[in-house]
């Protein structure tokens, strides 16, 4: 399998064209994977343009592609998103990490009333950007046409006004209906709703259900924050036929 990089400017190129990857991109392709001239590799700019190309130049700051194929992939047409609760240590990460490899197509940061961390003021963009910089590694590493994108921070109310045109599905561990049992005949996206360490407050469950919301459970073990979602998302992609 061919070395996959991300390119920005990906978008406009077409055979015969060469692309440059510049900065830390042509660093982790010289340095850390070592492409070397004549090389085959892929490129992305992140929203369904796919490049098959050959490395003509391998510098440290600067790597060139000369490309030989495009294709145009497209996105899938019912979306999974994952609002993921903010959670301590590095849980959350591990959650978007494992999920953005799975094929998740969108992060919901969650500000729930029980996540420890909090993103406030200036701590909420360079959140967001940290966990955007997660998702581009983990996209790239999956060879993944398209780059979810994270989304700033949202209050639970904020989740509930997503009910008017996806489906909301929240993880419960203590309710009777199954995910693996979830009709999937409704053909709106799918946000999946995951909790801190602590649960979900009762009054966001109540929120969640005014708006509609479904609850469903994994299995009979209580997962972790960390491994919930990306769990979810496997067995989704299969009762969507995604997989």
């Amino acid at each position: 399998m061919a070395l996959h990089f991300i390119a920005d400017d990906a978008s406009g190129a077409g055979e015969g064209d060469t692309i440059s990857l510049t900065g830390t991109e042509a660093h982790h392709a010289s340095s850390v994977r070592r492409v070397r001239v004549g090389e085959r590799v892929t490129l992305t700019d992140g929203r369904g343009t796919w490049l098959d190309g050959e490395v003509t130049e391998a510098q440290p700051k600067r790597v060139d592609v000369r490309i030989s194929a495009r294709e145009q992939r497209e996105a899938p047409r019912r979306r999974i998103l994952l609002a993921q609760a903010l959670a301590k240590g590095d849980r959350d990460e591990l959650a978007v990490q494992a999920a953005t490899e799975l094929g998740v197509d969108g992060i919901l940061p969650w500000q729930a009333a029980r996540s420890i961390s909090r993103w406030q003021g200036p701590k909420a963009e360079k959140g967001r950007q940290r966990w955007a910089t997660i998702v581009r590694e983990a996209a790239k590493q999956a060879h993944r046409a398209w780059i979810p994108v994270v989304e700033p921070v949202s209050t639970t109310a904020e989740l509930a006004a997503r009910s008017a045109d996806a489906r909301i599905v929240v993880l419960d561990p203590w309710t009777d209906a199954r995910l693996s049992a979830l009709d999937t005949d409704d053909d709106r996206d799918v946000v999946l709703v995951v909790g801190p360490e602590g649960g979900i407050e009762p009054e966001e469950l109540a929120a969640l259900d005014e708006a509609g919301a479904t609850r469903a459970r994994l299995g009979e073990s209580v997962l972790r924050t960390s491994t919930a979602g990306p769990a979810a998302i496997a067995l989704l992609n299969a009762r969507l036929g995604r997989w």
